[in-house]
C-alpha cells in the first residue's frame, strides 16, 4: 500500500508540471520564458537547488558520521547568497540584453570566443551526468528505505525519469517551476514531521544534545574521523566560491529567466534564511546516533529515523517530499545538459532542429543518468569531480562580469581545462589530499597556467591586450540568442 501511494504522488507531481501549460515550440522561450518571471516564481526556482536529494539523505549521513561538521552546508549556501547578490543580478543584466540561453553563451559573448564556449559547454554537460544520476539515485534509495522493496525502487526511478523528461520536454521552465513551488511545500511539510517524530520518539532537541555530550562529544566539534577542520573550511571555500559564481550550468536559466536583478536579489535575501531548514537533516542525524546501528549506511540515517518514530503514513509523506526534491533539480540538471548541448556544442542553425535536438538530449541525459543508477554505480568519485570540475570556471566567471574583460579567451581556456584535469587526476588517482578538497587545490594550476597565458599573450600584442568585450549597456541589436549555431 506504501509503494501504491508513493507512485501514485510521483506521478501528481509529473502531472503537475504539464497541467495548463502549452507546449514549448522554441529554444529560447522553453529556457527562460519571457524573461519576466516574478518574485515567487523565481525564488521557488531558486530554493530547489537548497533542498535536494543531498540534503534530504546526503547531509543526515554526514553528521551520522560526522557530526556538526555537516553544518559545512548551511555555511556555504549561506556565504553562496552573500556572493549571489552581487553576481547574479549582473548575470542576468548581461543575459537580457546580449540574449543569453546558457552559461556558455555568457564565456562566449564575454570573451568573444566560440572555442571557449564550446569548451565550457561540453565541461558542464559531462560533469553534469552524475550530479543528474544522484537525483534518480537518491529518489529510488529514498521509495526503497520506505518501502523495503527492492523492486520498488527500480519502478519509482523509472517512472519519475519518465515524468521528469515529459515535463520538462512538454513546459520547459515554467513547468519546472510550478513543480518547484509543490515541491518546497513537501519538503517543508517532510522536514517538520522528521523533525516532530525526532522529538516526539527521540527526546526534545536539548536533551539529545546533552545525550551527545555524554555518551559522543566528539560529535559536537570538527573533529570526527574524515570531516575534520581541513574537511570544513576547504569544503565551504570551494563550495562558496563555485556556487557563489553560479559556474553551475543548470542553475543560469532560473537567473535568465528572472524579472529584474531586484528580483534576484530579494531573493538571496530570505535564501539565506531558507537555509535553516537544513539544521532538521542535521538535527535527525546527529540523533540517529542514538538510535540506529553505528554501522548504518549514511544515506539510509533519515529515513530510518523517520521508521523508528513515526506511523507508515507519515513515511509515505516523507517519501513524496523526497521525490519531489529529486525531481525538480533532475529537470533543472537536465535542461541545463540538454541547452547546452543543443545551443552551445552543435552548430546547428535550423532553430527548429535545434529544438527538437534539445528535446533529444533531454530524453538521453536522463535516460543515461537511469541507466546509471539502475546499475547502481559508484557516483562518488563523479560527483567530487562535478563540484571541482565545474568550479574550475569561477575564475573566468570573475573576470568576465567586470564591465570589460581585459584577459583573454585563449589563457581563460587553459586555466579551466588544467583546473579540471587535475580535478580528475586527483579524484580518479586517489591521490591523498590531506583533507584538502581537490577543486580547491586544482584552482592553483588553473590560476597558475591562467597568468602564464596571459603574460604571453600580452607580451605578443602589447596594444590591445584586453578583449574589450561589449558592456553591458550596449545590447546586441536583434539577436535572439549569443549561442545559436556557435
Amino acid at each position: 500500500m506504501l509503494t501504491v501511494a508513493i507512485i501514485i504522488g510521483i506521478l501528481g507531481i509529473g502531472a503537475l508540471g504539464v497541467a495548463g501549460r502549452r507546449r514549448q515550440t522554441e529554444l529560447s522561450s522553453w529556457t527562460v520564458g519571457k524573461r519576466d518571471l516574478p518574485r515567487w516564481t523565481s525564488w521557488f526556482l531558486q530554493a530547489g537547488e537548497s533542498l535536494t536529494t543531498f540534503s534530504f539523505l546526503g547531509l543526515a549521513g554526514i553528521a551520522f558520521g560526522g557530526g556538526v561538521a555537516a553544518l559545512f552546508a548551511v555555511a556555504y549556501l549561506t556565504i553562496n547568497c552573500v556572493i549571489q547578490y552581487f553576481v547574479i543580478p549582473r548575470q542576468r543584466e548581461l543575459g537580457a540584453n546580449r540574449g543569453y540561453l546558457t552559461m556558455a553563451d555568457f564565456f562566449k559573448d564575454r570573451f568573444k570566443s566560440k572555442a571557449l564556449g564550446k569548451t565550457v559547454a561540453l565541461v558542464g554537460a559531462v560533469f553534469l551526468i552524475p550530479y543528474l544520476q544522484l537525483q534518480i539515485t537518491g529518489l529510488g534509495m529514498i521509495v526503497q528505505l520506505a518501502t523495503g522493496s527492492e523492486s520498488a525502487r527500480g519502478y519509482s526511478m523509472a517512472v519519475a525519469s519518465v515524468l521528469v523528461v515529459v515535463f520538462v520536454i512538454w513546459a520547459g521552465i515554467r513547468g519546472l517551476a510550478k513543480v518547484a513551488v509543490f515541491k518546497d511545500f513537501a519538503m517543508l511539510a517532510a522536514l517538520v514531521i522528521v523533525l516532530a517524530g525526532v522529538i516526539a520518539g527521540i527526546g526534545g532537541i536539548p536533551d539529545i544534545f546533552a545525550k551527545i555530550m555524554d555518551t559522543a562529544p566528539s560529535y559536537l566539534t570538527i573533529s570526527r574521523p574524515g570531516f575534520d577542520a581541513t574537511f570544513w573550511v576547504t569544503s565551504v571555500i570551494v563550495t562558496s566560491i563555485g556556487a557563489g559564481l553560479n559556474t553551475f550550468p543548470h542553475l543560469w536559466p532560473p537567473v535568465l529567466a528572472a524579472k529584474s536583478g531586484a528580483v534576484l536579489r530579494d531573493n538571496v535575501k530570505w535564501l539565506s534564511v531558507y537555509q535553516f531548514l537544513l539544521l532538521i537533516p542535521i538535527t535527525a542525524g546527529i540523533a540517529g546516533t542514538l538510535v540506529l546501528d553505528p554501522k548504518t549506511k549514511g544515506n539510509f540515517v533519515l529515513l530510518g529515523v523517520a521508521q523508528h518514530t513515526l506511523p507508515e503514513p507519515l513515511i509515505a509523506v516523507i517519501a513524496i517530499g523526497g521525490a519531489a526534491a529529486a525531481m525538480v533539480p533532475a529537470g533543472a540538471i537536465a535542461m541545463g545538459i540538454s541547452s547546452l548541448v543543443s545551443n552551445n556544442l552543435l552548430s546547428v542553425k535550423n532553430p527548429k532542429l535545434r529544438f527538437r535536438i534539445n528535446h533529444v538530449v533531454v530524453a538521453v541525459a536522463v535516460g543515461l543518468a537511469l541507466a546509471f543508477g539502475l546499475a547502481k554505480s559508484d557516483i562518488g568519485a563523479l560527483l567530487l569531480l562535478t563540484y571541482g570540475g565545474l568550479t574550475q570556471m569561477a575564475p573566468a566567471v570573475a573576470i568576465a562580469i567586470g564591465r570589460k574583460v581585459r584577459i583573454g579567451a585563449v589563457p581563460v581556456n587553459l586555466g579551466i581545462v588544467v583546473g579540471t584535469l587535475c580535478v580528475a587526476v586527483i579524484t580518479f588517482g586517489n591521490i591523498p589530499t590531506g583533507g584538502v578538497d581537490s577543486g580547491l587545490i586544482s584552482l592553483a594550476p588553473n590560476l597558475a597556467v591562467l597568468a602564464i597565458a596571459e603574460l604571453v599573450r600580452r607580451r605578443r600584442h602589447p596594444a590591445g591586450a584586453g578583449t574589450q568585450a561589449d558592456d553591458v549597456d550596449a545590447p546586441l541589436a536583434g539577436q535572439a540568442a549569443v549561442g545559436a549555431g556557435a
